[in-house]
C-alpha cells in the first residue's frame, strides 16, 4: 500500500493522534540539542504505530526502518541491549511480520485478519520470552551495558511485543505499551545525564499513547471481522 492512500484511509481521530505524535516529538527536538537522527526516528515511529493500529502491512514495514534508527542511537549512549534487541530481534521479527500479514490479509481489504491466541502459542512465548530474559541479562552486563535491570526488562516485553504482532495478536499493543513504560524509565536516565536524550523519552511516551490506541483498535477489528465471518 502507498504511503498517501494509506495517510486517507485515516479516520479523522487517527489522522489527528499523528499530527499530535508529531507535533509531540517536533517540539521536545526544536527545544533540546538532539541529533537529527533522533527526530527522524521518532518520526518514523510514531507513523510506523499508527499504521500498525491500522492492521496496516506498511506499519510493519516502517517498524523495521525505524529499527535500524533506534538501535543506531541506542549505540551511541551504551544502551547496547536496545541494540541488539532492535537490530537483532525486532528487525527481523518486524520482517517476518511483513510476510506474515500480507499472507493472512482480511478479505480482500488492506487490513491483516486477527488471529486467536492459542495455549501452545501462549506456551511457546514464555518459556521463549525466559530463555531471552536470562541470555541477555548476562550478555548485557558482560558489555557493561547501562542500566542493566531496565534493559533486560525491556529485552523481554520488546521480544513479547514482536512476537504477539508477528502472530497478529490484539495483545501486542498491551505487550508495546509495557515496553513503552520502560523505556520511557531508560530514556528519562539518559536524559538526566544529556538532555539531548529528552526527545527520545518523549517519543515512548507518544509510543505509549499510540499503543493503547492499537489494543483498543485491534479489539475492535477482531469483534468486527468475527461479525462478519
Amino acid at each position: 500500500m502507498k504511503l498517501k492512500k494509506a495517510f486517507a484511509q485515516l479516520t479523522r481521530f487517527e489522522l489527528g493522534l499523528w499530527i499530535f505524535s508529531v507535533i509531540s516529538v517536533t517540539v521536545c527536538f526544536v527545544f533540546s540539542p538532539a541529533d537529527p537522527l533522533t527526530l527522524v526516528s521518532s518520526l518514523i515511529g510514531v507513523t510506523a504505530l499508527i499504521f500498525v493500529a491500522k492492521g496496516y502491512v506498511l506499519g510493519q514495514v516502517l517498524t523495521v526502518i525505524f529499527a535500524v534508527f533506534y538501535g543506531a542511537i541506542s549505540f551511541f549512549f551504551s544502551y547496547y541491549g536496545e541494540m541488539i534487541t532492535y537490530l537483532g530481534m525486532t528487525a527481523p521479527i518486524a520482517a517476518a511480520s511483513v510476510v506474515s500479514w500480507i499472507k493472512n490479509p482480511y478479505k480482500d481489504s488492506a487490513e491483516v485478519k486477527v488471529a486467536v491466541l492459542t495455549k501452545g502459542k501462549r506456551l511457546m512465548i514464555a518459556v521463549s520470552a525466559a530463555a531471552v530474559t536470562i541470555a541477555f541479562y548476562f550478555i548485557l552486563k558482560a558489555l557493561g551495558n547501562a542500566n542493566l535491570l531496565l534493559s533486560t526488562l525491556s529485552v523481554t516485553t520488546s521480544f513479547i511485543a514482536s512476537a504477539l504482532t508477528m502472530l497478529r495478536s490484539p495483545f501486542y499493543a498491551a505487550a508495546y505499551a509495557l515496553n513503552d513504560i520502560v523505556l520511557i524509565g531508560l530514556w528519562a536516565l539518559a536524559s538526566a545525564e544529556d538532555i539531548s536524550y529528552l526527545p527520545m523519552t518523549a517519543c515512548f511516551a507518544v509510543f505509549l499513547i499510540n499503543d493503547g490506541y492499537g489494543f483498543f483498535n485491534w479489539k475492535r477489528m477482531k469483534k468486527r471481522q468475527n461479525a462478519d465471518g
